[in-house]
């Protein structure tokens, strides 16, 4: 599970971990005077209550990293005037990337057909 620094919750966390999903979202110090040296909490909540499990920060970094194109893809949806992507359970999540991907892939063959940049995420008229 993917997720910016406001999904740094211990609950949310501890739950994601006992059903098996490793949570990567990145470490917020928010309302603590004594700031962890970790990059992502999973770091420390498995470090706390795992000793068979190990993390490669690499991966971490990696995984993380991977949410820019999806941020990116939903910022060219709702500048193409869907408004913003809500979608609720995973069937229709799921079908909503799908439209939003190809709405993507319409801009990018749209731009590269009228001569302008192809990853840019707007429709140069």
């Amino acid at each position: 599970m993917l997720g910016d620094s406001a999904y740094d919750i211990l609950n949310w966390h501890d739950h994601l971990l006992a059903a098996g999903v490793v949570p990567v979202a990145l470490y917020n110090p928010r309302d603590t005077d004594d700031p962890k040296d970790i990059e992502y909490r999973v770091e420390d909540r498995i470090e706390e209550h795992s000793e068979e499990v190990q993390l490669k920060k690499s991966v971490l970094h990696e995984t993380y990293n991977r949410r820019t194109g999806v941020e990116r893809t939903n910022d060219a949806v709702k500048d193409c005037g869907s408004g913003h992507v809500r979608a609720r359970g995973r069937v229709h999540a799921r079908t909503q990337v799908f439209l939003a991907l190809c709405l993507r892939l319409v801009v990018v063959i749209t731009n590269f057909e009228w001569g302008g940049d192809p990853g840019r995420e707007k429709l140069k008229l």
